[in-house]
């Protein structure tokens, strides 16, 4: 017998929302259970009985969870798809989205960054792995141009400013120098994103 859940926990896991923001649709009235509108928190849905809808779109829960790793290669974008035809992440899971449906991305690298990324169906754990309040560390190693001073590096752990606000502090050392090449490798880590903003800051 099929356990009955929350609705915003169904719809996190469904991977429509985070939890809060999954009650936030529900108190705007957008959430549907068998066609009748709920805009209290605390429903409880059966899974396996009921038909969940948002803005009129039945979700489902994934038949079977999957957490996945990929080892993103440099050119691509991480999205699903892309308005303006750039090589996308969706287009090495290919093979995986059609036995694992309602795959995402968790977090996201830069187009020319390589390195882990997570595909999940589970929404409540990408958004938890995602929440600041959860500070889940990253790591990246960085090849820069130039051997950075110790003021250098003492900026990328106080934090640096950009367009939209100072970046979180993160640890950052160097690892290698080379004068004469005039580059160095830098291993970061810091909650967020902010290792890869800091990474094109510090360039």
């Amino acid at each position: 017998m099929t356990s009955s859940v929350r609705l915003q926990k169904y719809l996190a896991r469904a991977g429509v929302a985070s939890r809060r923001h999954a009650e936030e649709l529900i108190g705007a009235g957008r959430v549907a259970v068998n066609g009748e509108v709920v805009t209290e928190m605390g429903v409880k849905v059966d899974p396996a009985a009921d038909e969940v809808a948002v803005d009129g779109a039945v979700v489902a829960l994934p038949a079977e969870g999957a957490t996945l790793m990929l080892h993103k290669p440099a050119g691509y974008v991480t999205t699903m798809s892309d308005p303006q035809g750039r090589p996308t992440v969706a287009e090495l899971m290919a093979p995986l989205l059609e036995a694992h449906p309602g795959l995402f991305p968790v977090g996201r690298l830069d187009a020319d960054t390589t390195g882990l990324l997570l595909f999940t169906t589970d929404g409540e754990l990408g958004h938890g792995l995602l929440h600041p309040r959860r500070e889940v560390e990253k790591t990246y190693l960085a090849l820069v141009e130039g051997v950075p001073a110790e003021g250098d590096l003492a900026r990328l752990r106080a934090g640096i400013r950009l367009e939209e606000g100072v970046t979180r502090p993160a640890g950052v050392r160097l690892l290698a120098g080379d004068e004469a090449a005039r580059a160095a490798r830098l291993i970061g880590d810091g909650p967020g994103s902010s290792g890869q903003r800091q990474r094109h800051g510090g360039r």
